[in-house]
């Protein structure tokens, strides 16, 4: 490793948030938004007009929260504040990242639709629960399990706080 490594992987990240997570929202828009409308389409009659899905004159939109944008970067932001990762496994690590979050993401607006389209009396609670909490737990539940199946040992920002340091003041 060497500190043009560390000074890339963090220019990536300032690059990636600069436009405010486009990149995230044009990716994942449509990797969610497509799946949630296929899996309503099994049990009602349903339209898909850009980014709202219409059953039964309910309009179901699915906003940038739902997509959840900031959650992906903050496992990008995991991912890439890790050193000594070769980069074949750093890309496995990030797509295995995202493709885990993605599922649960749509499994997740998929049945808070699913309650709304039933107005269950549990779809505000529920939606609330899911916006504060799980949402959390499901970012640090997936980077716990990277680390584990990935046997990362180093910490994130942390291992290169300390690398920077050594190379800069103890030469």
């Amino acid at each position: 490793m060497n500190l043009s490594n560390v000074f890339l992987r963090y220019l990536i990240l300032i690059a990636v948030a600069l436009p405010n997570f486009w990149i995230f929202y044009f990716i994942f828009t449509p990797l969610t938004v497509y799946p949630v409308y296929f899996l309503l389409s099994f049990f009602y009659d349903s339209l898909l007009i850009e980014n709202i899905i219409l059953v039964n004159d309910v309009a179901i939109d699915l906003i940038k929260a739902c997509i959840a944008g900031s959650a992906y970067y903050l496992l990008l932001i995991l991912n890439l504040s890790i050193p000594k990762i070769k980069i074949q496994k750093r890309i496995k690590m990030i797509l295995f990242a995202f493709g885990i979050f993605l599922a649960v993401n749509v499994l997740r607006i998929f049945l808070l639709g699913i309650m709304s389209l039933e107005k269950s009396s549990l779809f505000n609670f529920t939606h609330q629960l899911f916006w504060y909490l799980v949402s959390i737990v499901f970012v640090v539940g997936i980077w716990f399990t990277e680390v584990k199946i990935f046997k990362i040992k180093e910490i994130p920002f942390y291992s290169d706080i300390v690398f920077v340091y050594k190379k800069i003041f103890k030469k």
